[in-house]
């Protein structure tokens, strides 16, 4: 059996209360350590009745991933206290740099500093550079870009890995322990995407933050590396777009989000000890490197 040697590693998780990130709160409680989630619940323009009704049926689309990512956190929050008991979640608007630092303190309060980060949480508003598309028949419509909606990716995206990030690595220097580990979620699509393009933008900035995080920081014996995951059913996936994507993708299947989470937990692991400064395509060969 291999060992990840994670048991009473502390790990704080950002957008942790729904899809990928619960999956990977699940999988590091499952292995001992203590688990900080971070999660904030976005205004949607879906009232209460839609929200429900997108649960109940359960169908993949816009509105079932802006129900999701509502969800309460209290039954995270037990079923991780039923696995070993250490956990803690915060609220917390990422647009507002000062909850940076309190993330941080409320961790070290709860649960003790911070080991390993894992920077998950996310921001998406589809844009497009072609007038034409405006309002595409895509479930969520398509907006035109504009300074507001690209200020909005660039600071929750990108602006808020980055410090935390720092954030993160002040700290962990300061413990003196050569040790850490910092795994940010991209998407395969961070080169282009369209109908998606402050979104993909934002990602592809995060990766190379992460690279420059990565030569500095592996003196200390921290390593930085990223998840790019391909087409994830979060909630959001229709259908009729999942039977494409499964007939597309090698290993034919859409993926699941545990299928991320357990890559997130080998670059947290002892395993991963010799890569930093890495991207991996996690979609079941949906894009895969040149």
């Amino acid at each position: 059996m291999i060992d990840p040697r994670l048991r009473d590693k502390t790990v704080l998780i950002t957008g942790a209360n729904h899809g990928i990130g619960a999956a990977t709160a699940k999988a590091f409680a499952a292995n001992g350590a203590r688990v900080f989630i971070h999660y904030y619940q976005a205004p949607t323009t879906y009232d209460e009745t839609e929200l429900t009704a997108a649960l109940e049926v359960g169908v993949g689309g816009d509105v079932l991933y802006r129900a999701l990512q509502q969800q309460p956190v209290e039954s995270l929050l037990l079923e991780l206290d039923q696995q070993r008991g250490l956990v803690a979640a915060h609220e917390a608007d990422l647009l507002d740099t000062a909850n940076i630092p309190k993330l941080f303190d409320l961790c070290e309060q709860e649960l003790g500093p911070v080991d390993i980060l894992v920077n998950n949480h996310t921001y998406c508003v589809l844009e497009t550079f072609d007038p034409t598309q405006v309002g595409a028949a895509i479930e969520d419509g398509v907006r035109y870009i504009s300074a507001a909606q690209i200020d909005a990716h660039f600071a929750i995206n990108t602006r808020a890995f980055a410090l935390l990030m720092s954030e993160y690595f002040q700290r962990t220097l300061s413990r003196k322990i050569a040790w850490g580990r910092v795994i940010n979620i991209s998407t395969d699509a961070a080169h282009s995407h369209e109908h998606n393009v402050s979104y993909a933008a934002s990602k592809h900035a995060i990766e190379s933050y992460s690279r420059s995080a990565a030569a500095e920081m592996g003196k200390y014996g921290i390593t930085v590396n990223i998840v790019a995951p391909g087409p994830i059913q979060t909630g959001y996936i229709r259908p009729d777009l999942e039977e494409r994507i499964a007939a597309g993708t090698p290993l034919g299947r859409v993926g699941r989000a545990d299928d991320v989470a357990d890559v997130i937990l080998f670059l947290a692991s002892e395993q991963a000890r010799w890569l930093t400064g890495q991207l991996l395509y996690v979609g079941g060969g949906w894009r895969m490197s040149q």
